[in-house]
């Protein structure tokens, strides 16, 4: 084995060691965030309240990215191609910034919850008996593929920008549509749960 192999394969190990931290810093500090283990200020801007909006439209811009961005590399416009990732994953990044931000600040909704008790009463449970399930669901997955995909995305932006087209081709089989999953999903979950917000 060369010299230029073995770089490589050390390059890569010390990538993918920085991706798994990355990763892994960002789920603690999502949850931790989540978990409101920080005091929350009393007071904060109102545009806050806008965030989950704009996060709904970053899913939405990402999902139409990711398709043109398919298309393109089938029509083998490898430049297009990789300017339209490259937005879709600063739109993400950007998502991730906004995601938590509003969840700190904000306090969680509860799908169904009409009076904004933080509690379901027999009558709002029986009110959204019918599709609280498929939002859990939907939710669900979003959440567990949101957690799967970054370093799968992380990795598969290492290959493509190091041009190692085997590896790219091989990882965005199983990134590429998670990642569209979860956009898509992020603007379902939205539309479902933004008629119970209380701002």
């Amino acid at each position: 084995m060369g010299t230029s192999s073995l770089l490589n394969k050390q390059n890569d190990k010390t990538v993918f060691k920085i991706i798994l931290f990355v990763s892994i810093l960002i789920c603690l500090v999502v949850i931790l965030l989540n978990q409101k283990v920080i005091p929350v200020p009393q007071h904060f801007p109102d545009f806050i309240y806008k965030l989950p909006l704009v996060n709904a439209i970053l899913n939405g811009t990402c999902s139409v990215l990711l398709i043109l961005s398919l298309w393109a590399i089938k029509k083998r416009n490898i430049g297009l191609h990789k300017r339209l990732n490259l937005a879709a994953f600063m739109l993400s990044a950007l998502f991730i910034i906004c995601y938590v931000t509003a969840h700190y600040f904000i306090p969680d909704t509860i799908f169904g919850d009409t009076d904004h008790s933080h509690f379901l009463d027999d009558q709002e449970r029986a009110a959204v008996s019918g599709i609280r399930p498929v939002y859990l669901v939907i939710l669900l997955t979003h959440i567990f593929f949101a957690v799967i995909v970054l370093p799968l995305v992380l990795l598969s932006f290492y290959y493509g920008l190091k041009d190692d087209r085997v590896k790219h081709k091989k990882l965005t089989r199983f990134s590429y549509p998670i990642w569209l999953y979860v956009t898509v999903t992020g603007v379902v979950v939205y539309a479902l749960i933004s008629p119970y917000y209380n701002y």
